[in-house]
Formats: structure tokens, C-alpha cells, sequence
């Protein structure tokens, strides 16, 4: 507020109101671009992530350790999008919001910065036109930009803590120099262009502050050299701030050093190819980048989101026109700084403080000292802007003072203001969408293969295929050696199901790759994404059951050209899996588990493994280790509650109660999740409550045959088998050859609904279907007896005997058949003795009928399980434990006793029948 003192209400509110006029329709934009990476793919935003994490990550969430990390170390920027996803999650309105503000904030703090240099009307017309200037859509508008805003307030603070450091007679004032060290943290944890400022206090506090021209100091030099004078006092002074101001930011460096672990990032030909290049065409054409953001400051007509590969062709010759700009732009530069520095007065400080505010923040982007990974980039301008407003500003003041050009210079000041403003306006809607964002850029550049390939994703993500394929094809011409143009055809092609082109379009991309050398190490040369192709091709080709040894040798290579390559090991993983490999698999996960013991996908399919070694227990500790690391992993919550549950261990039954109710809170519309938890209910003999949950998987998936049949059976099984008819004939409309569900459909109608006819027709369907089905053929028998056709039931009971010569129920029922074919040749009335024996016989049947409903319930859960897994891509044909008939408890025990009882109720029917007249 103390620095706020000088900036009255209105100028605050004119700007303000300005900023919002540009910038309301920002608030309309989703998250595009970097934002992706940034924002929704990174985990850092979420709660359930340490707060450590944000200072172990870098910009985009990848371990600092990690090669593949681009270094970019601003742990205060993503706290800042942690605290928007607490409160709104991932509703974008509310990090543009926070942009803006800061923007707004930015725009007052630099009014304030002005004031120092300008008058008031001056930093006023330097203040509105920062706030408008169109170059700043990508910092304000796109929301990874918030790392130059809030770099920015606290590099401006910074600085204006550090003018207080000055005291009366010159004396110096240890607490603002304090003040500007911290700042200077602050701002270089939100981005590292921040640590710049120091550079501009140590100018601003030798020639502003101390008043000192450079021929003054040369002077001074030449004169203490020769011995001809001392240091005078108020330079000792300058010196030991100089001297405290530039410790400071030693230590600053060498904290960044460390965390980067004295690693620069890796970055491709395609980001930055001036910084591959040969001398003399990387010296010529990084000079030239100079001149070329220059003009993007003075004329932002052509605005465009990326400015990588073949954006700006390469400088590749002395000859070449171009260098004339290079020259104009540092003989212009050349003289203003000559102009600062020579001469005294305020004109001169105030130019001297604007190339300031120009060249030293924008030095870390310049590729003058090291590579960056692009060639040019809007959003780093943000800062070197501040200085640009100031110089025009200075000028228009100059202009304005002249009678002659005051009118003139007013409507310049007004029609710049007001078409700027338009431009960012306009600019905004740009960045609604990634694909009007690269629209846009490819109508200010053609020649960017990754323009296209961006539009593509768009396009792909829409689900828009084939025009995804022309943008891609389109990307490969463009730059015909662009691996990852070449990878996104064979995507394509692969999602059109045209596995032959896809598999062209991965075999070119593979032949770009540098050559295997033996022994030679490529992690520094070739990008973790490029080595992508390896994965994808053998992905493609594993589909073919005949080239399996094809594709591992295809993962074996990528790990060969980076041992670290942690994807590789997943992908090798799956294939082993599917090879009945399991031991070498295990080694598989184990060694990407080295690279990196927090995935909880690792953990997950590593208890895969120990599924398919039919090791549950290991399995299911390695589940556990899935969801300490990720409470919400859906796989591991779904797959640990079936094995609890088929474990036959009732004690942990509760637990896998719990997973499922967690899991189908996740997945509400995952009927597979209500079905388990039926099943789970079936276990525990709570009726009510399985009817329920396997009605509510019916209802999200009205054709689910194992819910469907498992529900008439609970119905059948609790003496409700009338309201098992209409499941069954849902079931049987879906899939008229499910054999259970016509056993049990026919058993229902012969003995509850005495319908003869219908049972038959359901016992021949079966016979139909599967001529050996003794169960089946056994109950038409049943029929043929009910209709009094004895002939026809003998000769139905010798054949089903044939197919099952050791049970003896079929026997003991062929021969009361024949007795009573020959008491009715006797003619003599009387009714063959019940021995019981009948009953018993009958009753192993219905025993035989439980064990296979029992079967259909297990096969059931292992449908369900493939399903899932195929749904999550994950290695489907590992995914089940071992379906072993599991050990029955106690309570299971008396269980089907209470079900003979109640079958031997329904047996009693078909005693009647072969018993009876």
C-alpha cells in the first residue's frame, strides 16, 4: 500500500477498466496448448499430492531427476493452479480469471515503475499501452502464461524495494536490500527470468542512483590505475551493494544448479533447429531472432502460437537479405545505449532503464548463452515489453511537447491504443480452442510441420479421423523427416483400422531414428517421445499371434537406446504376459520399478504377474501398493475387491465391499461394478440386497447375460421362480443359445407352471444347440414321460445313459420307466414302491445343477474381469486369478444343505411324474 501512495484511485481504475475491456472474453477459453501438459495431465494439481512434490517437479510435473524433464523449475506457479483446481477443479473460467488479475495487478505495479522515470501523463500512455499490447494474449490468455505474470509483480517489486535502498547523504538502508533479495527468490521460483532483475539494480544503482555516466567511471578508472587518486567513499558504498546484490544471486544460481542437478534440458532439431546447426548459420540466425521479436513488439499483426521448426528459415549465409535487419537492429541498439550511457540528464536515464527492462530479462530466452527450446516465443516478450511502452512513451512525450506534432502525436497515441486493443481483442477468441488457436497460427505460418500435426490432435481428439489423417499427411510434407509427423499418420491409420498403412507410416518413422551402435549411449540424442515409435509399432504388430517375438525384440531395442526408457518396460511387460512368460514379465515391471517406485500402474500390473504365477497374496499386496499410492486407481480398487472375494475368505469380504462401493463411485456408469457387488451380496446370503444391486447393473446395461442370469437364479434359488420367467426371457431375447438359462427357464415351467409344451421346446433348443447335453436331454426325457409317450421317454433315457454311463440317476429312471411300460402291459393297477432312492438320485442331479450355477457365477466374474481390462487396455489375458473350484466354508456348507432341502422340494414333481399314473 506504501507503494501504491503516488497511484491515485482513478488511474487505477482507468487501467482496471482497460485491461477487463480487453480481456473479458479470455474468461470464454478453455485450457489449449501447453495448458494440456500443464494443467489437466498434471498430478501436482491435485490434493492427494504431497505439497513436496510441487519443489521435486518441474513446470509439468515430471521428476527434476528425470532426463525427460525440461528443467523448467516454478514450484510458486503451480501452487498457484493448485490452489484453482482446489476450489474450481478444472473449470477454466476460473484460472483465466486469476490471469487477468495478475495481469491487472502487473499493469499497476509497472504504472508505479514508470512514475520513477516518466511524468505522470508519460507512465499513464507507457501503463495502457503494456495493458493492451496484443503480444501479451499468450501470457494473459493462455494459462500456463501465469508464470510470466507472477514472475513479473514480484520482478517489479523487486526492483522498486531496491530504490529505497539509498539513504539520506548516501548512506545505505539494509532492510529494502533484504526486501529485494527475497523478492528475487519469489520471483525466480515462479519463473526463471526473475533473477534477471538483479542485473537492472546494479544499473539502476551505478547510473540512476549514483549518477554516474560512462565516461565518468572510465575517468574515475584511469585516474585510481595511475595512482593519482582513491576510491571515493560513495563508490566504496555503490561497491558493497553491487558486492551483496551479486552474492545474493550467486546463491541463487547455484541453488537452481543443483536442482537441475547440472542437467540442461534435452531438446530436438524440430524445437530449436538453429541450436544443431553448423557455424556460421546458428551465430547468423540466432542474431536474427533479435530483430524479428523486435518487430513483434512494434507491429503484433501476425501473432502465431508457435514459432518452432521451420517457422523462421535458417540464416545459412553472409549473403543472405536478412542480415540487413540484424545489422539495422543493432546500430539502433548501438546508439540508444551510447546515448544512456554517455551523457547525463534524465532523457538519457530514462533510456537507459528502458534497455534495461528490454535486454537483460529477455537474455535467458535469447539462445545467445544456451539453447532454449523454441525459436521464438510471445510470452517471454512479456517482460522485455516493459521496456519497449517506457521508450515509446519517452518518444510520444518528445513529440507531444512540440507544438506542431502535439495534435498528430495525440491521434497516433489514440489509434495505437485503440487498434491494439482491437487486435487483442480479437486475438483472445484465437485461444478458444486448440484448434481455432493452430487454425489461426497456420494462417500466419504454413511452413511449422508441428502447426499441422497440432491441428490434427485436435481434430483427433474430436474423433474426426479422417481430416486428422490430411493434417498429418500434410505435417510429413512439410518436413518429410519429422518422426513424429510420420507417428501420428500411423496412429491414424491405426484408429481407421487400416493396420498395413499404419504399420508403413511406423517403419518410416523407425528408419528416420539414429542407428543402433554397440555400446554407444543415446540418451542425451534421441527424445523419450521419438523412441514412442518402437512402443507403437510393436503394439501394432503384437496383434498378430505369429510375430510376438517381432515386437519384443522391437521393445528390447528402445531399451536399448535408453535403459531408462520406462514405457518400454511397461509395454515389454504386457507382451511377456501374453507370451505365457510370466517370470520374465516380472523382471519386466521390476526393473521399471527401479526408474520409478510411485507409479501406481506399475504396482498394478505387477500384481498381474503374480495373478497369472497364481500367487494371489503377492498379488493382492501389490494391489495395496497401487492404492496407497492412488486411492482412486479404478483397476486395482475393481480387480483386489474379486480377488478378496474368490480368495473364500469372508473375513475379507467387507473390505472388498468397500473397493467396489469406491470403485462404482468413480465409475457410476460401470455396470460391472454393481454386478460384483451382487455377486459379493449373493455370498453373504443377503438376497434383498443382491436383487438390488444386479436390477441396477440391468439397468445401465440391459443386455449384461451374466447379471441377467445370476438374478434369475437368485430368484429361483429364494422360491420366486415365477419372477424369474421374465428375466430369462430378457436373457434368452439377447442370447437365445445361453444353455443354463433355458435349463432353468424349462425347469420353471415344467414343475411350477406346469407347461409342458413350453418346457419342451427350451430342452430341445438345448439339444440343439449341444446334442451331448445330458442335463438337457435328460429333462426332455422328463417330458416325454409327462406325455404319457413311455416308448419315447425309454429310448430318450438309453441314449442319455450312452452319454453318461456312470450316473445312476439315469439308470434308476430308465428302469422305473420300464417297469412301468411293463405294468402297463400287465395291465395290472398298482404303483411302483418309493423307495426314495429316486429322490436321492434326482437330488445329485440338482447338486450337479448348483455346481454349475456355481460355475456360471465364477465365469461370470472372469467375463466381467476381461472385460474391464480390455476396456483400460491393460494386459487382458493376465488380468484373472486362478479359477480354481475355491474351498467352501463352514457357512457355505450349511448353505447347500438349506438348497438340497429346497431342490428335493422341486424333485418331488418329477418323483410324482415317474412314479406316479
Amino acid at each position: 500500500l506504501e507503494k501504491m501512495a503516488d497511484i491515485s484511485l482513478k488511474e487505477a481504475a482507468l487501467i482496471v477498466g482497460v485491461v477487463a475491456a480487453c480481456y473479458w472474453n479470455s474468461l470464454f477459453c478453455g485450457f489449449v496448448f501447453d495448458d494440456v501438459s500443464a494443467i489437466l495431465d498434471n498430478k501436482d494439481l491435485h490434493p492427494s499430492t504431497p505439497l513436496r512434490n510441487l519443489f521435486q517437479n518441474d513446470f509439468w510435473g515430471t521428476p527434476m531427476s528425470e532426463e525427460r524433464s525440461h528443467k523448467s523449475y516454478r514450484p510458486l506457479t503451480v501452487l498457484t493452479f493448485r490452489l484453482n483446481y482446489l476450489f474450481s477443479e478444472l473449470n477454466a473460467v476460473s484460472y483465466h480469471f486469476l490471469n487477468l488479475v495478475f495481469h491487472v495487478v502487473v499493469c499497476i505495479v509497472f504504472l508505479k515503475v514508470c512514475k520513477l522515470f516518466l511524468d505522470n501523463r508519460s507512465s499513464i500512455v507507457a501503463s495502457l499501452l503494456f495493458a493492451v499490447h496484443p503480444i501479451h494474449t499468450e501470457a494473459v490468455t493462455g494459462v500456463v502464461g501465469r508464470a510470466e505474470l507472477l514472475s513479473s509483480i514480484f520482478f517489479l517489486a523487486a526492483f522498486l524495494s531496491y530504490t529505497k535502498s539509498k539513504g539520506p547523504d548516501n548512506t545505505i538502508v539494509w532492510t529494502p536490500i533484504a526486501v529485494t533479495v527475497f523478492l528475487v527468490a519469489v520471483a525466480t521460483l515462479c519463473k526463471e527470468q526473475g533473477i534477471t532483475v538483479v542485473g537492472i539494480c546494479c544499473v539502476y544503482e551505478v547510473f540512476i542512483a549514483q549518477g554516474y555516466t560512462l565516461p565518468a567511471l572510465l575517468d574515475t578508472a584511469v585516474q585510481i590505475l595511475r595512482g593519482k587518486g582513491s576510491i571515493p567513499f560513495s563508490m566504496l558504498q555503490t561497491l558493497l551493494k553491487l558486492i551483496v546484490l551479486m552474492f545474493s544471486t550467486l546463491l541463487l544460481v547455484v541453488v537452481r544448479v543443483q536442482v537441475i542437478q547440472s542437467q540442461l534440458p534435452v531438446f530436438t532439431r524440430f524445437d530449436n533447429p538453429a541450436a544443431v546447426s553448423p557455424s556460421p548459420a546458428r551465430q547468423l540466425t540466432f542474431n536474427y531472432l533479435l530483430p524479428v521479436n523486435a518487430w513483434l513488439l512494434l507491429n503484433p499483426s501476425e501473432l502465431c502460437c508457435d514459432w518452432t521448426m521451420g517457422t523462421i528459415p535458417l540464416v545459412e549465409s553472409l549473403l543472405d537479405v536478412r542480415n540487413v535487419a540484424t545489422l539495422t537492429f543493432f546500430c539502433f541498439l548501438g546508439s540508444l545505449m551510447v546515448f544512456s550511457l554517455r551523457y547525463p540528464g534524465d532523457s538519457s536515464k530514462t533510456v537507459l532503464m528502458a534497455l534495461c527492462l528490454i535486454v537483460l530479462p529477455f537474455i535467458p530466452a535469447s539462445n545467445l548463452f544456451f539453447p532454449v527450446g523454441f525459436v521464438v516465443a510471445e510470452r517471454v516478450l512479456y517482460v522485455p515489453s516493459m521496456g519497449f511502452c517506457i521508450l515509446v512513451a519517452h518518444g510520444w512525450k518528445k513529440l507531444s511537447n512540440k507544438s506542431v506534432l502535439r495534435k498528430i502525436s495525440w491521434v497516433c497515441l489514440a489509434a495505437v491504443l485503440f487498434t491494439h486493443a482491437l487486435k487483442t481483442l480479437h486475438r483472445n477468441w484465437d485461444w478458444e480452442s486448440e484448434y481455432t488457436l493452430f487454425m489461426s497460427a497456420l494462417k500466419v505460418n504454413k511452413n511449422n510441420a508441428k502447426l499441422w500435426n497440432n491441428v490434427g490432435h485436435a481434430l483427433e481428439n474430436e474423433k474426426n479421423f479422417e481430416r486428422a489423417l490430411q493434417f498429418f499427411i500434410q505435417a510429413t510434407q512439410v518436413q518429410p523427416d519429422d518422426i513424429g509427423a510420420h507417428m501420428n499418420v500411423g496412429r491414424t491409420y491405426k484408429n481407421l483400422n487400416k493396420t498395413k498403412e499404419a504399420e508403413e507410416s511406423y517403419m518410416i518413422a523407425k528408419s528416420l531414428m539414429p542407428q543402433i551402435i554397440p555400446g554407444k549411449k543415446y540418451a542425451a540424442r534421441v527424445a523419450p517421445n521419438h523412441l514412442n515409435v518402437y512402443i507403437n509399432l510393436a503394439n501394432l504388430i503384437r496383434a498378430n499371434e505369429s510375430r510376438l517375438e517381432e515386437a519384443d525384440q522391437l521393445y528390447r531395442q528402445a531399451i536399448s537406446m535408453r535403459p531408462d526408457f520406462k514405457q518400454a518396460y511397461i509395454s515389454r511387460g504386457e507382451l511377456l504376459l501374453k507370451m505365457n512368460k510370466p517370470l520374465k514379465a516380472k523382471e519386466a515391471y521390476l526393473r521399471a520399478l527401479e526408474l520409478d517406485r510411485t507409479n501406481a500402474d506399475l504396482w498394478y500390473n505387477l500384481a498381474i504377474v503374480y495373478i497369472e504365477l497364481k500367487d494371489p497374496t503377492e498379488a493382492l499386496k501389490n494391489f495395496n501398493r497401487a492404492l496407497e499410492l492412488n486411492p482412486a486407481h479404478k483397476l486395482a480398487l475393481f480387480n483386489s475387491a474379486l480377488l478378496m472375494q474368490e480368495s473364500g475368505d469372508a473375513r475379507l469380504r467387507p473390505e472388498a465391499k468397500q473397493r467396489l462401493l469406491h470403485y462404482v463411485k468413480e465409475e457410476p456408469q460401470d455396470s460391472n461394478g454393481y454386478f460384483n457387488l451382487g455377486m459379493l451380496a449373493m455370498d453373504d446370503k443377503k438376497d434383498m440386497e443382491a436383487e438390488a444391486w444386479m436390477k441396477k447393473a440391468i439397468r445401465l446395461q440391459p443386455n449384461f447375460r451374466s447379471a441377467l442370469f445370476n438374478l434369475a437364479l437368485l430368484y429361483s434359488q429364494t422360491g420366486k421362480e415365477l419372477m424369474a420367467l421374465p428375466v430369462l426371457e430378457d436373457l434368452l431375447r439377447y442370447y437365445p443359445d445361453h444353455t443354463k438359462g433355458l435349463i432353468l427357464k424349462g425347469d420353471i415351467l415344467m414343475n411350477q407352471k406346469k407347461d409342458i409344451v413350453g418346457a419342451k421346446m427350451c430342452f430341445e433348443k438345448i439339444l440343439e444347440l449341444d446334442p451331448n447335453n445330458v442335463q438337457g436331454k435328460h429333462n426332455l426325457c422328463v417330458v416325454y414321460f409327462e406325455e404319457k409317450d413311455l416308448i419315447k421317454a425309454e429310448k430318450c433315457l438309453v441314449e442319455t445313459l450312452a452319454l453318461a454311463p456312470h450316473e445312476e440317476y439315469i439308470q434308476r429312471h430308465l428302469n422305473i420307466v420300464r417297469s412301468k411300460i411293463a405294468s402297463l402291459r400287465a395291465m395290472e393297477q398298482s404303483s411302483l414302491p418309493s423307495d426314495g432312492t429316486a429322490a436321492t438320485e434326482e437330488k445329485k442331479n440338482s447338486f450337479q445343477n448348483l455346481k454349475e450355477a456355481k460355475s456360471e457365477k465364477t465365469t461370470t466374474q472372469s467375463r466381467v474381469d476381461n472385460k474391464e481390462h480390455s476396456k483400460n487396455k491393460k494386459p487382458t489375458e493376465k488380468s484373472n486369478v486362478d479359477k480354481g473350484t475355491p474351498k467352501k466354508s463352514t457357512k457355505e456348507i450349511k448353505d447347500i444343505e438349506k438348497k438340497r432341502v429346497a431342490a428335493l422340494k422341486r424333485l418331488e414333481e418329477i418323483e410324482r411324474i415317474l412314479n406316479g399314473d
